[in-house]
């Protein structure tokens, strides 16, 4: 018995923490929408923007409203 506990009760936890864990990657994934596309010239040090594509939909959205 892992931890004291049982193995059945054991099982049930570590099945909801690997949900947990990858509902939470989820909402992430789809808060930060990275961008996924490959440049064809790479950024010199220093030129790389990184932005909340999520975040900035939703802004420019609600002004639109």
């Amino acid at each position: 018995m892992p931890a004291g506990v049982s193995w059945p009760r054991y099982l049930r936890m570590f099945a909801a923490s690997v949900l947990s864990m990858f509902a939470g990657a989820q909402v992430v994934h789809h808060y930060y929408r990275p961008d996924l596309s490959i440049p064809e010239i790479p950024p010199k040090p220093g030129e790389l923007r990184t932005e909340l594509l999520g975040l900035k939909e939703r802004q420019m959205d609600s002004q639109k409203q």
